[in-house]
């Protein structure tokens, strides 16, 4: 009885020593836009970290304002947030809840046409945008900077021609980005594809680049034109991330993967463009130098992470 045991005591050891150590997890909200290029970034990050990445992407309006639900109601949320603009990052940095924010990644605002409509161009944009017949779709304001972007080119629109901003305000439809009115996508579906080809409701649909680029890269949405805007209209969205408080600490070890050289690459994969180097004016010059310590942190986390796993695997 006595061996029996024993042998029971070595046979339970064996097992304790060789059982794998629990990988721990981060969780990263983003804005809707994300989706494809911060997923990818997720893999990467867990191919080479070994932490896995629990992800979640809305709009980024609403995204902000459920992390601040989940702060007040003491239940997990978001280690770092990628927003859509700098906006709702700074909004949580003010009221305490985050690291100040850091522009990540750029984007765009462009015309999304639908297939048959033609002769839209970068140069009689506006005159189709004001045309009656024209059904123009956007995402919604303040829930989504999507929706808060294509305001401002508008808002650009009224320098032009004096009233547009009240037509074009008016006549939008507002299908995307947490507008509770709007018909619902099916799962599955493409946003641009559904509301500009399957259940067309918009002719004309303003949108960021990346988001034109994917829709364009399916097979259903090849069809679908993408026309730069003006001058006059140009409309660049700077991106912000930021890392919550109490976060995981491999939540800055993501942020600053996101930041590196192999993150940006990825991003610029799927037609984001560079950071901005600028600093909000109204951070005054203690914010740039905080954005600037924050950023010259986390890429030195990121270096000595990566030589401690250098050193683990010789």
């Amino acid at each position: 009885m006595k061996k029996q045991f024993c042998a029971f005591s070595l046979m339970a050891f064996a097992v304790n020593v060789t059982l794998p150590t629990p990988v721990s997890a981060v969780t990263l909200y983003g804005a809707g836009s994300l989706r494809n290029s911060l997923t990818e970034v997720a893999q990467a990050f867990t191919a080479d970290y070994g932490i896995t990445v629990e992800t979640y992407f809305g709009p980024s309006g609403l995204t902000r304002v459920k992390i601040e639900d989940e702060l007040s109601s003491n239940v997990k949320t978001a280690d770092v947030f990628a927003s859509a603009d700098l906006g709702n990052p700074q909004q949580l940095f003010q009221k305490g809840l985050s690291n100040s924010g850091q522009n990540f990644t750029s984007n765009r605002m462009v015309a999304i046409v639908r297939p048959g409509l033609t002769g839209v161009t970068s140069d009689n944009i506006l005159e189709f945008l004001l045309d009656p017949i024209i059904k123009v779709g956007t995402s919604t304001p303040l829930a989504d900077p999507s929706g808060d972007y294509a305001w401002q080119i508008f808002d650009k629109a009224d320098a032009i021609k004096p009233g547009s901003s009240q037509t074009l305000k008016t006549k939008a439809l507002q299908l995307v980005g947490g507008n509770p009115s709007a018909p619902s996508v099916p799962t599955g579906e493409n946003n641009l594809v559904y509301f500009l080809k399957t259940n067309p409701l918009a002719d004309i649909f303003l949108a960021y680049y990346t988001s034109g680029k994917t829709a364009q890269e399916l097979e259903a949405g090849k069809d679908l034109q993408i026309v730069e805007l003006p001058n006059y209209l140009a409309t660049k969205a700077d991106y912000g991330l930021t890392v919550i408080k109490n976060a995981d600490p491999d939540g800055e070890k993501l942020a600053a993967y996101i930041l590196s050289s192999k993150g940006q690459a990825i991003l610029a994969k799927y037609g984001f463009g560079t950071p901005s180097t600028s600093i909000p004016e109204h951070q005054g010059a203690y914010g740039t130098l905080l954005a600037l310590s924050v950023a010259f942190a986390v890429q030195k986390k990121l270096s000595h992470s990566r030589k401690s796993t250098a050193t683990t695997k010789v």
